[in-house]
């Protein structure tokens, strides 16, 4: 094999990816200002939380990646481990943004029916539980359920919760960073063993609190409901859509002339966990839409009875369709996943399946059904999805630029990854 490459060849952001990213940023904000001058406030705020939770459950795809990586002393990533790593370090930013998008959809009200129907002043975002006397007996706005959760789910204990996972999340994958760039500065095994215990500390933090994390963000927009499962389901989501991207950076990079050491095998690798991950989704998807249907008890299954209304089914079924099918039909066989333009189709397909997919989530519960479901997706929610994308591409750009080396060079396993084949 030839290893000749460069490796300290450093990223440039600039020219078209530049001035793209930015073309699309401006027309998220287009689609930000027409959202809220149109008066489609409460349909604004749930596309902004939308797109923020998607962004921050990428850049938190891409710790889980490198920690993966890092405890199951894998060899064959080591070649790719820059691109999660960009992903980590925009964590922080993406948080602030999600946390800002909550708080303003939690204190900015708007006038509106709570669930008896009655007109009140209620927040953007998580009305039935953030209400204002909700929990206080007589008012016109008070509910049982929520009174019994209230312990949970109170403002100033949501906001503790959010800082926690997202704070967490963001110190350990800067660490996590940290210790690569002195490896490649000093060599040797100090900072990789310290990148192995932060790791097992991530993967340990994560996992008790990743369901939580989806259980506050998302179940809580529709508080009288809930399902053991959803916080997996989330995070079966958030494994397949961040290796998407992650994925589908590494080939626009390649592409770009950057990271030739990235071969067909590497990619292949990317390609099985996509395609594994994506029949675990399904399993996930399948197995709480299952239980809910045969326990039948009315506080789940008006979960799914709001997503059967016509407005909603044909994109429910949708969704199935674009984030089962399009893995195992593009990608099961061995070809499918050596072959750049399929795996980079499939990527694309995957990322914008798993927007639906957390579409799916938010809207029923939040913004309800519009006229049609032709209108459902309109030019709010396609303008804001683009400009985060365009604000995804301008921070990850921006990180992996000032990376000295689009590789970990003094990585113990760098010389496995590069000699990696299948």
């Amino acid at each position: 094999m030839n290893n000749s490459h460069s490796f300290d060849e450093q990223f440039e952001f600039k020219g078209r990816a530049r001035t793209w990213s930015l073309i699309m940023i401006v027309i998220g904000l287009v689609g930000l200002i027409f959202g809220f001058a149109s008066g489609a406030g409460e349909r604004t705020f749930a596309n902004l939380l939308l797109n923020g939770y998607y962004l921050s459950c990428v850049c938190i795809c891409g710790i889980f990646f490198c920690a993966v990586q890092y405890v199951a002393q894998a060899g064959w990533s080591t070649a790719v481990l820059r691109v999660p790593q960009a992903f980590a370090k925009v964590l922080p930013y993406a948080g602030i943004i999600l946390l800002a998008i909550i708080c303003a959809g939690l204190f900015i009200t708007h006038t509106g029916p709570n669930e008896e129907g009655k007109m009140t002043s209620i927040p953007y975002l998580y009305k039935l539980w953030a209400l204002k006397g909700v929990t206080i007996k007589g008012n016109e706005n008070y509910d049982a359920i929520i009174t019994a959760k209230s312990g949970y789910l109170n403002i100033p204990f949501f906001l503790i919760r959010l800082v926690i996972y997202l704070g967490s999340y963001s110190w350990l994958g800067r660490l996590l960073v940290k210790y690569s760039n002195n490896e490649d500065e000093l060599g040797g095994m100090f900072n990789y063993n310290k990148s192995f215990k932060v790791s097992v500390i991530f993967l340990l933090i994560f996992g008790f609190t990743v369901p939580l994390f989806a259980f506050d963000t998302i179940m809580s927009l529709e508080a009288h409901w809930f399902s053991t499962m959803f916080g997996w389901y989330n995070f079966a989501a958030l494994w397949v859509g961040g290796l998407s991207v992650i994925t589908l950076t590494l080939i626009l990079l390649r592409e770009a002339g950057y990271m030739q050491w990235v071969t067909e095998d590497h990619l292949h690798n990317l390609g099985q966990l996509m395609f594994g991950f994506s029949v675990f989704w399904t399993y996930l998807w399948f197995a709480q839409f299952l239980l809910t249907w045969y326990a039948n008890i009315p506080e789940e299954a008006a979960y799914f009875y709001r997503r059967w209304e016509p407005q909603f089914k044909p994109w429910f079924w949708l969704n199935i369709i674009v984030n089962f099918l399009t893995p195992l039909l593009t990608l099961m066989s061995r070809d499918s996943k050596r072959k750049v333009s399929v795996l980079k189709v499939a990527c694309i397909i995957l990322i914008c399946g798993h927007w639906l997919d957390y579409w799916q989530m938010i809207m029923p519960g939040t913004v309800g059904p519009q006229s049609s479901w032709a209108v459902e997706i309109g030019p709010i929610e396609i303008c804001l999805f683009v400009g985060f994308i365009g604000l995804f591409i301008f921070m990850v750009s921006s990180a992996l630029s000032k990376f000295k080396s689009l590789v970990p060079k003094k990585h113990p396993l760098l010389e496995e990854s590069l000699h990696h084949h299948l």
